[in-house]
């Protein structure tokens, strides 16, 4: 018999509380990926384990031909933080005032149960569809994203294996769930800085050469700096320093080194390497002894084939009775490593609003909504009737 919505609703609800209440701190997958996999295989999955290092990727498909129609998303989590500040044991999914709780709820188990059961309900639905359906995960989005998605995407790509349109599960919505559609994400550039100095005592400048004192000017001028004004879809490019210290804890010892780290969420109007080269003339300007060492994490992308945003359009109007406003905004995700192989990437997910803190919780009625909308994206683009 085939699924109607209470059914997608209650198996979504199910298999997301089957799914956080496995404890898959980053790398850790904790098993969610062979629940998953188990899953699929009577839907006709083909399932591929990928495991580089010690991070476990998914790759299963069902058909071998294009269009390819990929669903993906990370099975690992984010550390609690302290278990006392949480109403209830983060990885005993507690049903509560009309919400899910627990961690992963909405980054991203609920979206992967909506996802898996979506994929369920319209195999069922639509046995001999168009194209092939396959769904990508990771246990290392989270952590470094070093072998996860990035060594799953290359490994693809070797064997010529191409993804037209992907469907991260995400939590993109803001304040209700379909409102906000990622279709794009600036580029993130991280900086570790060191600016050396002679250590002395606090009596006798003199003799010392204060660190602290030598980059305050440079951390000024950078912070005042105004390094893009943004393209069309993009916000400006924006530059935030998360760790500053130096010291040794003593009040009078002037510190001999100073250490920063910071990030720039960078829009296509600038380069990484333009970045950098602007960040390292203005230390060079404020005569700075300083080592200073980059790591991208991603470059910016933007989806602009019509195809795959108007079916999600389409899909959340139908399903959820809204505009989504298209969106470049937030974090990075791991569609930076599968738009450029190539594929249309948009991002569509419960509420972001707990995300990575405590008491994680997504709507429970929510995970049915999204399994329905997946299911339509899923008809608009792989059933000839909505072609």
């Amino acid at each position: 018999m085939n699924r109607g919505r209470a059914d997608i609703a209650a198996e979504a609800l199910a298999l997301a509380h089957r799914l956080i209440a496995r404890a898959s701190l980053t790398p850790d997958d904790a098993g969610c990926q062979k629940l998953i996999a188990d899953r699929l295989a009577p839907l006709g999955f083909a399932s591929e384990v990928m495991r580089f290092g010690a991070v476990d990727n998914l790759w299963a498909r069902r058909g071998d031909v294009r269009p390819l129609l990929c669903f993906a998303g990370h099975t690992d989590v984010v550390p609690t933080g302290p278990l006392e500040a949480w109403t209830s044991a983060p990885f005993a999914p507690a049903e509560r005032d009309g919400c899910l709780y627990g961690r992963g709820a909405a980054d991203m188990k609920g979206g992967l149960a909506a996802m898996v059961i979506a994929c369920e309900a319209f195999t069922q639905h639509h046995p001999d569809h168009q194209g092939s359906l396959a769904l990508l995960l990771t246990s290392d989005e989270e952590g470094p994203a070093r072998d996860g998605t990035r060594r799953v995407i290359e490994t693809l790509d070797a064997r010529d294996e191409k993804i037209d349109w992907c469907v991260l599960g995400e939590p993109s919505s803001r304040a209700q769930l379909g409102d906000t559609v990622r279709i794009g994400r600036r580029g993130s550039l991280n900086g570790h800085l060191i600016v050396r100095g002679r250590q002395g005592h606090v009596a006798f400048p003199e003799s010392a050469d204060n660190p602290v004192h030598r980059f305050t000017p440079a951390l000024g001028e950078l912070l005042a700096e105004t390094w893009d004004r943004g393209t069309a879809g993009f916000p400006a490019t924006s530059l935030q320093f998360s760790n500053l210290t130096a010291g040794t804890g003593a009040l009078n010892v002037i510190p001999g080194a100073l250490v920063a780290d910071f990030n720039f969420r960078f829009s296509p109007a600038v380069s990484s390497e333009s970045l950098r080269a602007r960040v390292e003339r203005m230390l060079e300007r404020h005569g700075l002894d300083f080592e200073l060492r980059w790591e991208l994490s991603g470059e910016p992308f933007l989806t602009r084939g019509a195809r795959l945003r108007e079916a999600v359009r389409a899909a959340v109007m139908e399903t959820l009775r809204l505009e989504p406003e298209f969106s470049t905004g937030g974090g990075t995700s791991d569609g930076r490593f599968i738009a450029p192989a190539g594929a249309e990437v948009v991002e569509l997910g419960p509420v972001n609003a707990s995300i990575h803190g405590v008491d994680e919780h997504v709507v429970s009625a929510d995970l049915g909504r999204l399994a329905v909308t997946y299911m339509r994206i899923m008809e608009k683009l792989l059933v000839r009737a909505h072609s």
